[in-house]
């Protein structure tokens, strides 16, 4: 039989149990006054047949639970009064435990993918809590009989909590109000009702113990702070409310909204303000593709209908631009402009010395917090000879005044296969190396594909499955050497960039004396609230490692420096659920929740449509009618999961699926909003379009086409 044909027969099993329980009326049996006129002749039953009216105690405990039937209060109390309260504690304890544990699986199997495919955004934050707290949480509201426990069973077998976890904490959590149920069974004849157990003292007794995990968890987690910053001196008085260390995207927001709130904050920089997007990443990047894309037009002038174009550059003026540019936008990142706007801002390296303390030039601040904000720098491998000749990366590209003529560059990511086509555009004999199977990884294959095939039209040399393992000089000319299969390929270049990620900024300024944990890959490891293990030192940017993109660190900016403030009244968990991202290659390729790789590893049912940009009126109008749309759904329905676009201005036109993910509007909503024509941001639509198509009401369709052609008649 097929999954849902035995759920259907699962289903249908206990709704049968259950509407029998009722229709016989069973229920009379699980009452105070029928278990008080027939309490003797069962312990004249029990006092024959021991062991088994044990067994069927238990089995009718489990049955009842499991099927979530009123009366286990009753037949708690008929526990103590048949068993006492040893057996009867230990029987009633294991028959709730493992009944809830029916119900909860019963629950899960049944709806659990229901549940989490229909409500997958809104639960994420939810499961992410469970996953990690679940247990904590379970067992306060164990503790505490105010919730009705059979609700509870079958709403933690909708979440990611494990089965052992919960029966574990269920047993524990359980226990208290079975040992004052069964303990009141022993002397059930003089109970009047169940009104008399659970007095008031009891229930504020009661919320107490669901209280205390809470309380002991606040006590422990003080008492460990003060452990860990016992060895250290803590100033009767602090210079500042918050320092950031360092002033890239993440630090510069930092201290501006402590400055916005009125705190006094210092920002320290060690080198520039404005930090790797404005010096080295973002700004001169896209400055440099900006020039690139001009002389690509240029050599595409049959294109637009001119029957030939061109354009003389000297190399250097290009990179003297770029280096205009940076200065034209440095004033937004300026120490005048901060200071402006009330911060302290000093120069110099800044030194963790405690929790509470920072040394910076010859002078030491206090501080009630720390923001480390120290961003990433480029990964450099431990390739053989290297060292030996001087190499780029991208940091130091932008110094450059001589074109590179034979240019490898190491590393197909985003920054290699920016850098590879701007340089290529702009006249470079460009090789693009890459150890994997293609280039871009992260990105769906189709996407990939589409920029492989530019980047070969445009003269790349791209290899990939060429694994580098050296740097040789051979009769003064240099080589890198890689190994692809079992041959080694030897490439000859006269300047070669290394591309192959950025690792965080995590060592030479205290945190390793201090004891700031880091993870895995060596970035400062924090909570959800951007806290290291010491409470009042937070961190957020490329050295907290999770998103390493300029939007991402202000983003994170925001939840370090309001939690650092305000953290004693409210804290706020970062949301990355809707982090979008470009890679400015052309054509771009933007991406903005799961993509089809992601969600086939993630085992996420999906559905999905793609809209071909070769469609689109602008684009062809433009010239630029090549690639796609595409957008992940829950099946069945028009909430988006993910959305990847790869075409000219993909940057742009993805912003509109950013605020439909992030407020819960659907492709049906974008399809009825009026888009400009002719404009790229059509592409939204349609794409809308093609989904609303395939979920057409084909049936009411049909009975439509019949009205339609009896009102002809």
């Amino acid at each position: 039989m097929k999954k849902p044909g035995i759920k259907l027969l699962v289903f249908f099993t206990v709704v049968v149990l259950i509407a029998l329980f009722f229709i016989f009326d069973l229920k009379q049996y699980a009452s105070m006054e029928y278990l008080k006129g027939e309490l003797d002749g069962f312990r004249a039953y029990y006092a024959q047949h021991r062991l088994l009216t044990m067994a069927l105690f238990l089995a009718a405990y489990i049955v009842m639970a499991g099927l979530s039937l009123p009366g286990a209060a009753v037949m708690s109390l008929a526990g103590g009064g048949l068993f006492g309260l040893f057996y009867g504690t230990i029987l009633v304890s294991f028959g709730s435990t493992i009944g809830a544990t029916l119900a909860f699986l019963f629950s899960r199997y049944m709806f659990r993918d229901w549940v989490q495919n229909k409500f997958s955004s809104r639960l994420a934050v939810i499961n992410k809590g469970v996953q990690k707290e679940g247990g904590f949480y379970l067992f306060m509201l164990r503790l505490v009989p105010v919730f009705p426990f059979f609700l509870l069973n079958l709403v933690m077998g909708l979440t990611p909590i494990k089965t052992r976890v919960f029966y574990g904490v269920s047993q524990i959590g359980m226990l208290p109000a079975t040992l004052i149920f069964v303990n009141a069974g022993t002397q059930l004849a003089s109970l009047e009702s169940l009104g008399g157990i659970l007095s008031f003292r009891i229930l504020v007794s009661f919320a107490l113990l669901g209280i205390f995990p809470f309380i002991a968890r606040g006590i422990v987690s003080v008492l460990r702070q003060r452990k860990m910053v016992a060895k250290f001196n803590v100033p009767a008085r602090f210079d500042y409310n918050l320092a950031v260390i360092g002033a890239g995207s993440a630090g510069l927001v930092s201290s501006y909204i402590a400055a916005a709130v009125k705190a006094k904050v210092v920002l320290i920089e060690e080198h520039k303000m404005g930090g790797d997007c404005l010096n080295t990443g973002c700004v001169p990047s896209k400055s440099l593709i900006a020039s690139a894309k001009l002389a690509s037009l240029v050599n595409r002038a049959d294109e637009f209908g001119f029957d030939s174009a061109q354009v003389s550059f000297d190399f250097a003026k290009v990179m003297d631009r770029v280096q205009a540019i940076i200065r034209k936008v440095a004033p937004h990142d300026s120490v005048e402009r901060y200071t402006q706007l009330g911060v302290d801002c000093i120069s110099g390296r800044a030194q963790i010395i405690s929790p509470f303390e920072i040394r910076v030039n010859d002078q030491v601040i206090t501080t009630k917090n720390i923001i480390v904000a120290t961003g990433a720098r480029p990964l450099i491998p431990n390739l053989p000879g290297l060292d030996k000749i001087p190499y780029l990366t991208s940091d130091t590209v932008w110094n450059i005044r001589k074109q590179p003529e034979r240019f490898v560059i190491l590393g197909a990511g985003p920054i290699g296969c920016e850098l590879a086509q701007a340089f290529s555009r702009l006249g470079s004999k460009v090789t693009l190396v890459q150890r994997d199977d293609a280039i871009m990884k992260r990105e769906d294959p189709d996407a990939a594909q589409l920029v492989f095939e530019r980047f070969v039209k445009e003269g790349i040399t791209v290899l990939t499955h060429h694994s580098a393992v050296a740097v040789e000089i051979v009769e003064n000319e240099k080589h890198l050497v890689c190994e692809h299969g079992k041959k080694k390929i030897y490439i000859p270049f006269d300047d070669i960039l290394i591309a192959l990620g950025r690792v965080p900024n995590t060592s030479g300024f205290g945190l390793e004396a201090l004891g700031v944990e880091l993870s895995r890959n060596k970035s400062i490891a924090t909570n959800d609230f951007l806290q290291t293990n010491f409470s009042n030192i937070f961190c957020c940017g490329d050295v907290h490692g999770r998103y390493q993109f300029t939007h991402t660190a202000s983003h994170e900016a925001w939840y370090a420096s309001v939690n650092a403030l305000f953290g004693d009244f409210k804290k706020f968990a970062v949301d990355y659920r809707t982090i979008p991202w470009t890679t400015f290659t052309d054509p771009e390729v933007a991406r903005v929740g799961v993509n089809e790789t992601e969600a086939k590893l993630a085992g996420i049912d999906y559905e999905v449509v793609k809209y071909g940009i070769d469609d689109l009126d602008r684009a062809m109008a433009d010239s630029e009618d090549h690639g796609f749309v595409k957008v992940l759904t829950v099946p069945g329905k028009d909430r988006i999961l993910g959305v990847t676009i790869v075409g000219s201005h993909a940057a742009d036109i993805i912003s509109e699926f950013v605020l439909a993910m992030k407020h819960g509007i659907g492709l049906n909503k974008i399809l009825g909003t009026i888009h400009i024509y002719p404009t790229m941001a059509e592409a939204n639509k349609s794409a809308a379009g093609l989904w609303k198509k395939a979920h057409a009401p084909e049936k009411l369709l049909a009975w439509v086409k019949k009205y339609h052609a009896w009102k002809r008649k």
